[in-house]
């Protein structure tokens, strides 16, 4: 993993990276197997309170590789999928929408910092995030129908909750190229930021400072809204909210609240 992706993990918050930066941090079937990896060991590391995913270099990511495409010419297959893409290899999802839908599963929040460019499957890694700070002159697009594909790593599922449908089907059928400030103009991008990468720790130090119950239970509600009825919805929030009052992370958020003072959680 460490060639492609660097993990530094202090004060609650992970610093991820992209580190193949010679290639524009370029998505290679060693890329997604870090990704994949990543998202498992961040898991697995109660420290961890909150992640920030950027890429080293020029860019946040440039989206597949190109040689996976020369593969797909050559009718090889893409070198990333091993297998047929129905094929549900992890839970929901198959190997290379693991890639970004294990970020969406994260129990931490995930903050994306983005620059350069965030193309094609670049951009579906992005919206794998929680939050998503975008310098306005990143150059982004859902790329995939310049190669006769579909968006296919689960950004399908992601985008239609947080863009609008006629925005996404434009975007779709032309693979128009559009920047960071139109970004959020459209929805993909929370914030806008001259230093994405700097405003995204900050952000994330914020959130690792509050507590790790209150916040992955909020993660957890949220990320399980869509597939709930308002019903369920307003008894999911109760069950939740049950299982906070009183634990020693609720009690220890009004006590420092009370004393104005930062809160001490255990993890």
């Amino acid at each position: 993993m460490q060639d492609r992706i660097s993990i530094d993990i202090s004060g609650g918050v992970a610093d991820v990276r992209l580190v193949r930066s010679d290639k524009m941090n370029a998505l290679d079937d060693k890329m997604f197997e870090a990704l994949i990896d990543a998202t498992k060991a961040l898991n697995a590391d109660k420290s961890v309170r909150c992640v920030v995913l950027s890429g080293e270099g020029r860019a946040f990511c440039a989206g597949l590789d190109m040689g996976n495409f020369g593969k797909m010419a050559d009718g090889a297959g893409s070198g990333v999928s091993r297998g047929r893409l129905e094929e549900r290899t992890h839970g929901i999802a198959n190997r290379p929408q693991q890639a970004v839908w294990g970020w969406r599963e994260l129990r931490v929040p995930v903050i994306a910092a983005v620059h350069g460019v965030a193309l094609g499957g670049g951009l579906q890694v992005m919206l794998g995030s929680d939050i998503r700070i975008v310098h306005p002159e990143t150059k982004m697009s859902i790329l995939e129908v310049k190669w006769g594909l579909v968006p296919d790593m689960s950004s399908t599922a992601i985008m239609r909750q947080i863009v609008r449908e006629d925005i996404i089907r434009e975007l779709t059928y032309t693979g128009r190229m559009f920047s960071g400030a139109e970004a959020r103009e459209y929805g993909f991008a929370t914030h806008l930021s001259e230093t994405p990468h700097e405003d995204a720790m900050k952000l994330a130090a914020e959130i690792a400072s509050k507590s790790p119950d209150s916040v992955q239970t909020a993660k957890r509600l949220y990320n399980e809204l869509p597939d709930k009825s308002d019903a369920e919805a307003l008894l999911a929030e109760s069950v939740a909210q049950d299982g906070l009052i009183g634990s020693k992370n609720q009690i220890e958020s009004v006590m420092a609240g009370l004393q104005k003072r930062a809160g001490v959680f255990e993890d």
